[in-house]
């Protein structure tokens, strides 16, 4: 099908950056707190291995939140109570674990610290304030048969117009993990926050927090973790090796994914739907788009 500037994608876990964006708004608002635990928003937690969970350590990867689970274990389970009440994998704070289910989790807090009843509208609400105005949970009608199929599968057909992610699918397409449906501009624009908080250009985010949100927050060999970004570690990442060791981004498992180098202010955002040819590895088509672009900058 043809593919415009405006054509929305299943974005998949860059998801988890934009809730996180809405995390980092609500504690600016001091609806939340980054460093308190959690149990009065969820007082499931209290007493048990979950009691000292941070917000922070939601954000980071590090609240020891199992990774995830088999969508075909969770079909006749309630899924948002399943990632609040799974026993974790690790005490928090101990290593970085990235996970679906700590943002599965981190959803349920935002609807309930905003008493909206759902995550859409916790979520949806800010990001049109901070500008992403077509960036959204649900496609209606007509405008879903603009949105590109996933994947066709066996338990659901062509998956087009609905979230890819089973977990999400699950809980009715609105997760903290996954679910958005966004074109390239608003997704050059998340990172367009935090780079113009760090170069010094107006952004709607409380500038602090937002750099907060690229500095190394926990640290693991593969992948160091923001909040809600993943930060450059090697050039084995999928950045590719030409961004700076201050590149800041995240990827999505249809085959979505944006990188962020301040060093040289640049934004590389690549939207496919790499599931719809099978479930291979893109980590040298994204390493490939991200180095032809800072070739390009460097060139200027």
């Amino acid at each position: 099908m043809p593919v415009y500037v405006d054509t929305r994608f299943d974005v998949a876990s860059i998801t988890k950056v934009f809730v996180a964006t809405v995390a980092l708004v609500a504690v600016a608002r001091a609806t939340l707190s980054l460093d308190e635990p959690l149990t009065d928003v969820v007082p499931e937690w209290r007493g048990t291995d979950h009691e000292t969970i941070t917000l922070r350590r939601i954000l980071a990867h590090d609240a020891g939140f199992k990774s995830g689970a088999d969508y075909r274990t969770l079909l006749d389970k309630d899924v948002e109570r399943f990632a609040l009440t799974e026993p974790l994998a690790e005490p928090p704070g101990t290593r970085v674990i990235y996970s679906d289910l700590g943002f599965i989790a981190l959803g349920t807090v935002l609807s309930r610290a905003a008493g909206t009843g759902s995550l859409a509208s916790a979520v949806e609400p800010v990001l049109r304030e901070l500008g992403a105005r077509s960036t959204s949970y649900r496609t209606e009608g007509r405008e879903r048969i603009a949105i590109p199929a996933t994947e066709t599968d066996a338990w659901r057909g062509s998956v087009q117009g609905n979230v890819h992610d089973e977990k999400a699918y699950l809980m009715g397409g609105s997760a903290g993990h996954a679910g958005l449906f966004g074109d390239a501009r608003e997704v050059a624009l998340l990172g367009e926050w935090y780079l113009a908080a760090l170069n010094g250009r107006p952004t709607p985010l409380n500038r602090e927090l937002a750099r907060e949100a690229v500095r190394e927050q926990a640290y693991d060999p593969t992948l160091r973790r923001g909040l809600g970004w993943a930060l450059k570690t090697n050039d084995e990442n999928s950045c590719g090796p030409l961004m700076s060791h201050e590149a800041f981004g995240h990827t999505g498992f249809t085959g979505t994914s944006i990188w962020v180098d301040p060093t040289r202010d640049l934004n590389v955002v690549l939207l496919t739907n790499n599931v719809h040819h099978g479930r291979t590895d893109l980590r040298e088509v994204r390493a490939a788009v991200a180095d032809a672009a800072v070739r390009e900058i460097d060139r200027a």
